[in-house]
């Protein structure tokens, strides 16, 4: 009964901080205006550790952007197939070729109405994670056998905005910093988009 209880807790989503929420005066009529957003592959950064070298923090940086940007994608198109949201959401495989024929795979920087031209939407989400170690069930056990680290809570900073491609502006963010012992991707996303979905202008009403 004890190791149940300690699984239990350690399955649970503690929210460290307030989050903090702008949003744009028009927002919601232009978030109403948009046919098509997409997705843009969230930055990672992954806080360095011991005997893991700059060349495999960056593999796992790339990987765990792959991974958030699906789970992110599920969730926004399961909540379409539900009828929460109109708008339609370009397939991720999409939006990645796209982006990487324009060179943003390589390293050049675009702006979120650069993307936006690129990959014909009307809108963009973008997002930064800010992770203590990696998320990944693979990843984290790979870590873990490296380093030795086990269990330990995971603190992430996370901000998410939409961008309006005609008006060429940030019209929502939302900024959460919090801690968990959630080793994927996937419950995180979950927890941090019922959050986010409160105020996110594309969205009647809260989950």
């Amino acid at each position: 009964m004890k190791k149940h209880v300690v699984l239990l807790l350690g399955l649970t989503l503690i929210i460290q901080s307030c989050a903090k929420i702008f949003y744009s005066p028009d927002a919601r009529s232009l978030a109403n205006s948009h046919k098509i957003i997409a997705i843009a592959p969230p930055k990672i950064s992954i806080a360095a550790r011991k005997n893991i070298d700059a060349s495999s923090l960056i593999e796992q940086q790339n990987t765990e952007s792959i991974n958030f940007q699906k789970e992110m994608y599920s969730w926004m198109l399961k909540r379409k197939m539900q009828g929460s949201i109109i708008v339609e959401i370009q397939d991720i495989e999409t939006t990645n070729a796209k982006l990487s024929n324009a060179g943003y795979n390589e390293g050049k920087v675009l702006t979120p109405k650069e993307m936006c031209g690129i990959l014909g939407v009307d809108g963009i989400m973008t997002s930064n994670y800010a992770l203590s170690k990696p998320m990944s069930e693979g990843a984290a056990i790979a870590i873990g056998l490296i380093v030795g680290v086990w269990g330990a809570t995971n603190e992430t900073t996370v901000s998410l905005s939409i961008h309006d491609q005609k008006m060429n502006k940030m019209i929502w963010n939302f900024s959460h910093k919090l801690s968990s012992s959630l080793s994927t991707p996937g419950r995180l996303v979950d927890a941090l988009m019922r959050q986010a979905s409160r105020k996110m202008p594309y969205f009647a009403s809260p989950y």
